[in-house]
């Protein structure tokens, strides 16, 4: 509690990235509320508009790590701010869509460009530099957590208003709710103004933008993380972009969607707590392999049967618990193997693989679901792939190379 207390100086700096990294990924989170209306109205096809989503994540993605270089030379500020204006332009641009080309550039290109500045990745770097190292993990946990209340609030908001006014107000009730993403980055871009720490021993970052690169890509612990943190993308965006679709189809009240995505919400924030505080204590990696496995039976469990009011509340609250608990051990992570200064772009890259699964669990999703008329196919192979990435992820966390066993044992 003393720790907490002494934290009270950059309180407004981890609120702002909080609320910032809130609205961000909550409204980009619920977009798929809207995709029965929108595709209806404007005469696109399901992957059409997964294509869109497909495109925000690849974007995002490949962005990130770009983002996390300007942050070394320019500070947080142009950045979180720049991000926080085009989310808005993007949204504004999606609700006034008469066709494809509006919706791919606003939901898909604009929200890709603004997430890669306003997301998990910088907010994160913005609460890692603000604290000291001792309370990180439980830190980063609590900022994640606050970060998912935008989902319970945008979630029920725009599903009431796409019922009550049709999806163009939805998406202008987000927009309105995204302008306050401006205030929200710049009181989290005030970080810019702590100096950052002396460099650790046991930091291999390196002092250039080529030795942090390739200190990333020959350490062999952050590679596998990179890889399985494909697998969490395809699962996650598979769920938010195809949940409401899959419910729809099964039969159930649309408000259901809502009430999932809610419930997704609201379970994140005691997860993110949670696996905040475990990072302090055990290793993150075994945690990460934990969390893959972990969801990927529960899809099993839920996509077996079918659902039910029920069933979909409990799954998606499950599934919430799981859900963004990954984001403060994955950059407590890279914070501890590379130090603060290279943590944006190096948490960046990681995240070009989590994008890349992303965009295959949006756009692949609708491709299945237009060929075969169901989701099955496309929930095994996230299933399957998941298994698959907790073990690896787990079992290369507790292995060690013979040179390391050998300095431990001395």
């Amino acid at each position: 509690m003393a720790d907490l207390r002494a934290l009270r100086p950059v309180w407004p700096i981890l609120l702002g990235a909080a609320l910032m990294l809130s609205l961000s990924l909550g409204l980009r989170q619920s977009l798929g509320l809207f995709a029965p209306q929108l595709t209806r109205d404007l005469a696109i096809s399901m992957s059409d508009f997964t294509f869109a989503i497909a495109v925000q994540n690849l974007a995002w993605g490949v962005l990130q790590a770009v983002a996390g270089a300007l942050v070394v030379k320019y500070g947080f500020r142009p950045l979180l701010l720049g991000g926080a204006a085009l989310y808005v332009v993007g949204l504004a641009l999606l609700a006034s869509a008469q066709g494809f080309l509006l919706v791919l550039i606003g939901a898909g290109v604009c929200l890709g460009i603004s997430m890669s500045c306003t997301a998990s990745a910088l907010a994160n770097s913005v609460a890692s530099r603000a604290v000291p190292a001792h309370v990180r993990s439980l830190v980063l946990g609590g900022v994640t957590a606050v970060g998912s209340l935008g989902s319970l609030l945008a979630a029920p908001l725009g599903q009431a208003l796409a019922e009550g006014f049709g999806w163009r107000t939805g998406v202008i009730g987000f927009a309105i709710l995204a302008l306050g993403m401006l205030p929200a980055a710049w009181f989290a871009s005030k970080v810019d103004a702590i100096p950052l720490p002396a460099t650790s021993a046991h930091e291999i970052g390196g002092t250039s933008v080529g030795q942090a690169l390739r200190a990333a890509a020959t350490h062999a612990p952050f590679v596998v993380m990179a890889c399985a943190y494909f697998v969490c993308g395809m699962q996650l965006v598979f769920l938010t972009t195809h949940l409401p679709s899959y419910l729809a189809l099964c039969g159930m009240d649309p408000m259901l969607s809502a009430q999932a995505l809610g419930a997704i919400g609201g379970f994140n924030i005691l997860g993110s707590f949670f696996f905040g505080w475990a990072g302090q204590r055990w290793n993150k990696l075994a945690l990460l392999g934990i969390i893959y496995i972990s969801r990927s039976i529960v899809l099993t469990f839920y996509f077996i049967a079918p659902p039910t009011p029920t069933t979909t509340l409990i799954f998606a609250s499950i599934m919430g618990f799981l859900w963004l608990g990954v984001s403060p051990l994955t950059a407590g992570a890279v914070a501890e193997m590379f130090g603060l200064r290279w943590q944006p772009m190096i948490q960046g890259i990681a995240f070009v693989s989590h994008q890349l699964g992303s965009c295959l669990g949006a756009f692949g999703g609708g491709v299945l679901y237009d060929a075969l008329g169901s989701y099955t196919l496309a929930w095994q192979i996230g299933v399957s792939l998941g298994l698959t990435a907790g073990i690896v992820q787990i079992a290369f966390a507790l292995w060690r190379p013979p040179s390391q066993s050998a300095v431990a044992m001395g």
